[in-house]
């Protein structure tokens, strides 16, 4: 079989951009949607996948066409296989085939590479989501926010307004593909020769590229700058939570729809309240006279104002008030969780002299 250096017209030792320059003439020479050879296209279009690929290359001018010595026989797969180019040791090729690439051959070969599947693809000109975490505090939660981030993202570039071409330059057809964004690779493998679709890597499978890239983003469309965001936080909500942005994420390559930008949230620890779902809990110490003989008190809300609560005579260390609506806010909007109260006796570590007199009377009175 003829050489691929030989198809393309070039020598062994040629560079890169040879190499891609030789392919672009012949192909357009050669292409059939210009009355062209088909066949010889095919055959600079396999030369090109190969060549133009630097590992590839270099096993190609090791080993040569690798599986060239298990050709099938007649009728292709259909007409049975002839696998008497397959030596071990020095007697042929001396390279690896192992089991596990079976997988991605019969993947490539019986549909999973078509263009149906590839068209089915997502838009890759659609820009990256974004993901950050941000930190707020509980009174944030009750009241709901608002908080400014600064992003380091792509952004549509102002030159080119996002077409990726310079003012007044024109938006094109790919040569290598056609417009279809897809090249076909013709490959061999033990099972015989079979066509692979790809995505063009001239146009990233876009199909159209501009005809003079724009100076500034070198025709991607955007390019990296800050951009200050403001983040509306509902009341309500709560650590794990994630805000959805849409269209706030990483511009799109070419005009492309921008990704979206998702922020989870986490609440920080308060020093007074403990969260359980909507609800606030807080531990309040009253005195042994006050637990006793009852009281009135005051005691703080998350919202800042303190709120009168009466300590029922008799009140044992531990014992829970609840105080309706003063928690959080349900995150659907509607009314309030309930903030509760747990009571604890203090015990003082130092006395006066009058008091532990007094402690004394009573203790003498069996309290």
């Amino acid at each position: 079989m003829q050489d691929y250096y030989e198809i393309l017209g070039v020598a062994r030792n040629a560079s890169a951009e040879d190499i891609k320059k030789a392919y672009y003439k012949l192909a357009h020479k050669y292409h059939p949607d210009k009355g062209g050879d088909e066949k010889k296209f095919k055959e600079i279009n396999e030369a090109y996948q190969v060549l133009s690929d630097k590992d590839k290359r270099a096993q190609y001018d090791q080993f040569g066409r690798v599986f060239e010595g298990a050709q099938p026989g007649a009728g292709g797969p259909q007409g049975g296989f002839d696998f008497s180019g397959f030596q071990g040791g020095n007697q042929g090729y001396n390279f690896e085939f192992g089991f596990d690439n079976l997988g991605d051959v019969f993947e490539e070969m019986f549909g999973f590479g078509s263009p149906q599947q590839a068209n089915r693809k997502q838009d890759l000109k659609r820009g990256k989501d974004i993901e950050i975490d941000l930190e707020i505090s509980l009174e944030d939660v009750l009241a709901g926010t608002e908080k400014v981030i600064v992003l380091n993202k792509a952004k549509k570039c102002d030159r080119c307004q996002g077409t990726g071409a310079e003012p007044g330059s024109q938006i094109e057809e790919c040569f290598s593909c056609r417009g279809t964004g897809q090249v076909q690779q013709i490959k061999k493998s033990i099972f015989g020769s079979y066509t692979k679709y790809t995505v063009c890597p001239e146009c990233k499978g876009e199909g159209y590229k501009p005809k003079k890239p724009c100076n500034v983003c070198k025709g991607e469309g955007r390019v990296k700058r800050e951009e200050e965001i403001k983040i509306s936080v509902p009341a309500g909500v709560d650590t794990n939570q994630a805000i959805k942005m849409e269209g706030r994420g990483e511009a799109g390559r070419r005009g492309g729809r921008s990704g979206d930008l998702y922020i989870k949230i986490f609440v920080k620890d308060h020093p007074i309240f403990q969260r359980k779902g909507d609800d606030l809990y807080a531990i309040f110490p009253i005195n042994f006279s006050q637990a006793v003989l009852g009281d009135e008190v005051e005691v703080p809300t998350l919202g800042g104002k303190n709120i009168v609560l009466k300590v029922p005579a008799g009140t044992e260390s531990g014992k829970v008030l609840r105080i309706s609506n003063k928690g959080l806010p349900h995150f659907s909007g509607y009314g309030f969780g309930n903030l509760y109260i747990s009571l604890e006796i203090k015990t003082p570590k130092r006395v006066s002299k009058k008091q532990k007199e007094m402690l004394e009377k009573l203790r003498q009175e069996g309290l």
